[in-house]
């Protein structure tokens, strides 16, 4: 074997692979015709390389006007092996034979002359030319010795091999970046719509003489890489100045680059390679590094020089022009600290478009995605995606959120059509399980089995005709879906010949393109389209009923506004059948819906309700809150059961999701770390709070904030930014947006006056007794808190006619319970008259009755379904009578106090029950 000190390691390598070919062959002694496979059958080697460059050169200047492809290589390259004489048994190992010890010689030789220190590659790749067997059968593949020693001097670009790993280097800018450019002539991007103000301003500052040097800043998801593609597509078309034409435009991944760099020096080595190849270019050469961030401390290790040092120079020269994109977020982090590399860089900001900019880029996008997932995806689909994502996905920035959701929602089409649908599915499945039951049935002799056996045949003919036209509808919608995308790849690849061809001149392919193959392929697809109308309105008239669905396509072709909300649900967890719901729809009604779960609180339901009404009409700030209310009356009255109601109907529909803040746990100053985070440093730093990621994980939500007049002073001092901007920074610097929550304050201020008020009061008392309320609420808030509510609520107490509602309300709970074992419940007059008499306290409002519901009537229904005293099928009735036990001889005069009487009866012939507890007629049987 040869010293290896005198190799690079991957020359070294190769050598290692001829040996093993030789063996693996049969041969005792390796040939240059074994190098030759070691060299050319590496799909990621020089070799390949090689025959890749003068493949692409074809018809090119200096390469002779060959072709050659490197399978025609390795297939001679084998067969030429494959001929020798093989030895049996095979050899251990393999030798280097004289024949390759020359090349290896010649190789030496070629390295010296050409002042290298060490033997690479391309050096045994013209090397094996020496020996005649291996020129020979490389010339019969159409690779000369001219051609491959052409292809290997460009492949080097001149460098001189100094290091064991010199290959690495070959060509860096291929290797760790892609050519824009030459993947927009390709089509491989997407078109860019708009952003033609930050182009222009690229451009502007890649044409300075000094510091021409951009750098994207923005959020994640507003497209800076976009515009980056948009200046690409422009090179590509001419549309830029005589100093940026013909230049080649290529991304620099700076992962690449540092990725398998073990040792010191070697990251460095590979930088500088892609640096000289920059300056050798003279200007032809931008690249572009997304995070440029990363660049600072790139490969930087003890002693080491980080990449964004080794380019300053060349920055600030003008040899280099760079591309820069990152987040603001990034850029105040890294580039800012470092002065020196951030003076060499020019910064465009690139915001967040606007839902119209968003909507008009969703159409440009729209071919793409179609031709994509095979699906049509309608107009109206695309606006919802721009107007729901910018309303329920907050954390997120337009147009990325709203691209991803067209995405999905064609992905999710596109699985559906590719899946049978739930109809065609069940059927199948009821009549695979009547297959079962009559094969079973087939085993049977006796009348009865023969009968139902029959029974089950004439069922499975009768489902078998309903799922013929259901399949038929199916595979046809199908075949339109299939041959709709095939037509619009088709149009796709048309079109990108075309501007190809216009730009190379060849205006004859760019005519019969432009005016012949895509005019009759875009009259095909509207063939095709018009004809799916017809046929889903003349389903929808019923002209073909048998099997028209509400669906009309059973292959959901179609992308419509539904299913981007079906996409949003999933991401936010708010119901979809809430997101489909028009505003209008879901809250003309709110008002009614609360107040059949708050008894006795018509007035605050309204008063809430109505500045609701103003916030999503949009005639509200659009800054804060949705609302913001303080909540004023004694303890049970509903200013919680309030707070949950419009949870329920607002957003979720689960009460247990809304963010509920206890604030007499923050009755300290330092407790506002609790809400926002501790600051760094101190203990807990690197959780969030409690409050804004709650409201960063859910941003459409209630914030309850429960007796809020036991909190700190600075506690309400940190809320007046929320209730004023809707927002709210946390400890990380995180920006949590509040604009989309309902923020509810409750607190018993003043509530001893209330306590006498109710609905049925005169409102001169009624008045009075709020100006008693605000003169307290007054003296412990600031005003600058209590102006920027929305609302300040009173609640009412409660009545015995409110307290007889809510009675009914809270036994509806338990009747619904007991409906599910059959079992009936009524609560007659008499007995709420007993609950409330032994249970009514104004002071505690509706709790005490709840609670004596429970611990009472619950309890006693309990102990009698055990006991086995009521069974399925029965009715108790819950009444109050006179309590004998405890009769007053010595006050006849005095009330006699009641007591609860349960009594039972079973349900009349024919009736059952309904989900609500009450009877009902039993449904008649279902005959087979």
């Amino acid at each position: 074997m040869t010293d290896n000190r005198t190799m690079t390691d991957a020359s070294t390598k190769a050598l290692e692979q001829t040996l093993t070919i030789a063996r693996d062959n049969g041969h005792a002694v390796a040939d240059p015709i074994h190098l030759a496979s070691a060299l050319f059958n590496d799909d990621d080697g020089i070799g390949s390389r090689v025959v890749a460059k003068v493949d692409a050169a074809e018809g090119g200047a200096g390469m002779d006007q060959h072709t050659v492809d490197v399978r025609q290589v390795r297939q001679a390259i084998q067969r030429a092996i494959l001929k020798k004489p093989t030895q049996s048994p095979p050899p251990h190992e393999a030798t280097i034979g004289s024949g390759l010890q020359k090349v290896i010689q010649r190789a030496m030789s070629a390295a010296k002359a050409n002042g290298d220190t060490l033997v690479a590659l391309d050096h045994l790749i013209v090397a094996v030319y020496d020996d005649k067997l291996t020129k020979d059968t490389l010339e019969v593949a159409g690779l000369t010795k001219k051609l491959a020693a052409k292809a290997t001097e460009e492949i080097r670009g001149g460098r001189k091999v100094t290091s064991t790993s010199a290959e690495e280097n070959y060509e860096a800018l291929e290797k760790y970046g892609m050519d824009l450019v030459k993947a927009a002539d390709e089509g491989k991007l997407d078109p860019v719509i708009g952003r033609d103000e930050e182009i222009r301003r690229i451009i502007q500052i890649l044409c300075r003489r000094t510091k021409n040097n951009p750098c994207l800043v923005g959020e994640p998801g507003v497209g800076k890489t976009a515009v980056v593609e948009g200046l690409a597509k422009r090179i590509l078309d001419g549309d830029v100045p005589l100093t940026l034409k013909d230049v080649a435009l290529r991304t620099l991944d700076m992962g690449a680059l540092v990725a398998g760099a073990k040792y010191r020096g070697e990251f460095e080595e590979r930088l500088r390679a892609v640096l000289d190849e920059c300056k050798k270019a003279e200007g032809k050469i931008i690249l572009f590094v997304d995070e440029c961030h990363l660049i600072l401390g790139a490969g930087k290790s003890d002693g080491a020089m980080d990449a964004a040092n080794l380019m300053k120079p060349m920055l600030a020269r003008g040899e280099l022009r760079m591309i820069g994109a990152t987040t603001l977020e990034e850029y105040r982090q890294h580039i800012e600290k470092d002065a020196a590399f951030e003076r060499r860089f020019q910064k465009i900001v690139v915001n967040e478009p606007s839902v119209e900019a968003t909507i008009s880029i969703l159409r440009g996008l729209t071919d793409r995605y179609e031709a994509h997932h095979g699906v049509r995806i309608s107009d109206a689909a695309i606006i919802a995606a721009a107007q729901l994502s910018d309303r329920y996905i907050t954390d997120r920035f337009l147009p990325d959120k709203a691209i991803d959701l067209i995405d999905e929602a064609a992905s999710t089409r596109r699985v559906q059509l590719d899946s049978r649908p739930e109809m065609i599915d069940v059927l199948e499945r009821k009549i695979m399980q009547l297959e079962i039951e009559a094969a079973a049935l087939a085993r049977e002799k006796d009348k009865a089995s023969k009968k139902r056996r029959e029974e089950v045949q004439a069922d499975i003919s009768n489902l078998r005709e309903d799922l013929e036209p259901l399949m038929e509808k199916w595979e046809s919608d199908r075949g339109r879906a299939e041959e709709l995308k095939n037509a619009k790849e088709k149009l796709a690849g048309f079109e990108a010949k075309a501007a190809a061809a216009e730009r190379i001149g060849d205006y004859e392919k760019a005519a019969d393109l432009k005016y012949g193959a895509i005019p009759d392929l875009k009259s095909h697809i509207a063939k095709i389209a018009k004809e799916e109308e017809e046929r889903k309105a003349a389903e929808a008239e019923g002209i073909d009923d048998d099997v028209s669905l509400d669906n009309n396509s059973l292959a959901l072709e179609v992308v419509l506004p539904m299913h981007i909300t079906e996409i949003i649900s999933r991401w936010t967890g708010i119901p979809a059948n809430k997101l489909s719901q028009t505003e209008r729809e879901r809250l003309l009604h709110l008002g009614d819906r609360l107040k059949e779960r708050v008894v006795g609180q018509d007035d605050a339901v309204s008063n809430v309700t109505d500045c609701i009404l103003r916030s999503k009409a949009g005639l509200a700030r659009p800054s804060q809150p949705d609302g913001s209310f303080l909540f004023l009356g004694p303890t049970g009255v509903g200013k919680t059961e309030l707070a949950k109601a419009l949870f329920s109907e607002l957003y979720d529909g689960d009460e247990r999701h809304i963010v509920r803040i206890d604030m007499s746990e923050y009755t300290e100053e330092h407790s506002t770390a609790r809400l926002i985070g501790a600051p760094p440093g101190y203990i807990g730093h690197d959780q969030g709070g409690q409050l804004t990621e709650a409201v960063r994980r859910k941003p459409y939500t209630v914030v309850l904030f429960d007796e809020v007049e036991k909190a700190h002073k600075k506690v309400l001092t940190l809320l007046l930014q929320v209730l004023d901007e809707g927002r709210l920074t946390d400890n990380k610097g995180r920006t949590v947006d509040f604009t989309n929550t309902v923020i509810i304050l409750t607190s018993n201020l003043g509530a001893n006056f209330l306590l006498n008020c109710d609905e049925a009061s005169p409102a001169h008392s009624r008045e009075v007794a709020r100006e008693q309320v605000m003169v307290s609420v007054r003296s412990h808030f600031s005003p600058e808190f209590l102006n920027r509510l929305s609302g300040i609520i009173m609640f009412n107490s409660l009545g015995a006619a409110q307290l007889e509602k809510i009675c009914h309300k809270a036994m509806s709970g338990v009747k619904k319970r007991l409906a599910k074992q059959e079992i009936r419940v009524v609560l007659e007059k008499s007995g709420v008259e007993t609950i409330l008499d032994a249970s009514y306290d104004r002071n505690f409002g509706a709790r005490p009755v709840e609670r004596y519901l429970e611990q009472t009537v619950v309890t006693k229904l309990s102990k009698m379904i055990i006991g086995g005293e009521i069974e399925a099928g029965v009715t108790v009735f819950i009444d109050g009578v006179i309590d004998e036990d405890s009769f007053d001889f010595v006050e006849p005069e005095k009330k006699r106090p009641k007591a609860l009487h349960y009594r039972v009866e079973k349900f009349p012939a024919g009736m059952t029950l309904n989900d609500d507890g009450e009877l009902m007629a039993e449904p008649a049987p279902i005959i087979d």
